[in-house]
């Protein structure tokens, strides 16, 4: 059976946009999802901006357990309609439909899997992608970067999240547009990233992961789809 690598509950937060400061516990691992441009509608974006500069007026007055409390409300409400639209969206890119760009889309994923990240499991939705994912330790090498001297310095060292995202996205984005002849933004800019505490919120999350065709009402059953992957031990 699959279980999350050792780790202590950790603190964490949800983030949307990309000005955030990004929060990477190390050894975490991470639940993303990241859309096709144009794919969230703008009545959600609006409702979401609302919110959030409401809030944003209200912390200053707030103890900070109810501050966190309230802003994790916000980001959970935010999930849950994102993810309502995308399934619902009847306009928009579905791009990732094409069996041709989801193998893009896997294959890119699949790359430096065990090199430097280990991927759970993901799914790639006509819209949208879903992704469990847990940067590695850096290995000084004579081709690497980062020195043994740094890795000394600091055992803790892993890959940045931000930066693995950045080049699935920009990779996937370059092919996936030379094989539909098109030009211009593929994947939306921000991206939904969840920091996952402990064994029981991953469980949860894997099989919200790979039951996501089956809400959809994309197949019956997730072993269906043919974009999905799970780890197995």
């Amino acid at each position: 059976m699959l279980h999350l690598r050792s780790m202590p509950d950790i603190e964490y937060q949800y983030f949307y946009r990309r000005n955030l400061p990004h929060y990477q516990p190390l050894g975490g691992t991470f639940f993303i999802t990241t859309c096709l441009t144009g794919s969230i509608p703008r009545s959600t974006i609006d409702w979401y901006l609302k919110e959030k500069h409401r809030f944003e007026q209200q912390a200053d007055n707030l103890p900070t357990s109810e501050r966190a409390k309230r802003e994790r409300e916000i980001r959970r409400r935010w999930f849950s309609r994102i993810e309502s639209a995308l399934h619902k969206s009847t306009s928009g890119p579905i791009w990732l439909k094409d069996e041709r760009v989801a193998k893009i889309v896997m294959d890119a994923l699949h790359f430096f899997d065990g090199k430097r990240y280990r991927i759970d499991a993901f799914t790639v939705m006509p819209n949208h992608l879903h992704l469990v994912i847990a940067p590695l330790q850096m290995i000084a090498t004579d081709n690497n970067a980062l020195t043994r001297t740094e890795i000394l310095r600091n055992q803790e060292r892993y890959y940045s999240l931000p930066h693995i995202m950045h080049s699935i996205k920009s990779f996937t984005s370059l092919e996936g547009n030379k094989l539909l002849d098109r030009s211009g933004e593929f994947w939306q800019s921000e991206s939904y990233d969840h920091a996952i505490r402990n064994q029981q919120e991953w469980e949860r999350v894997i099989a919200y992961v790979i039951n996501n065709p089956v809400k959809a009402g994309l197949v019956r059953h997730w072993q269906e789809w043919p974009y999905t992957y799970v780890r197995t031990m």
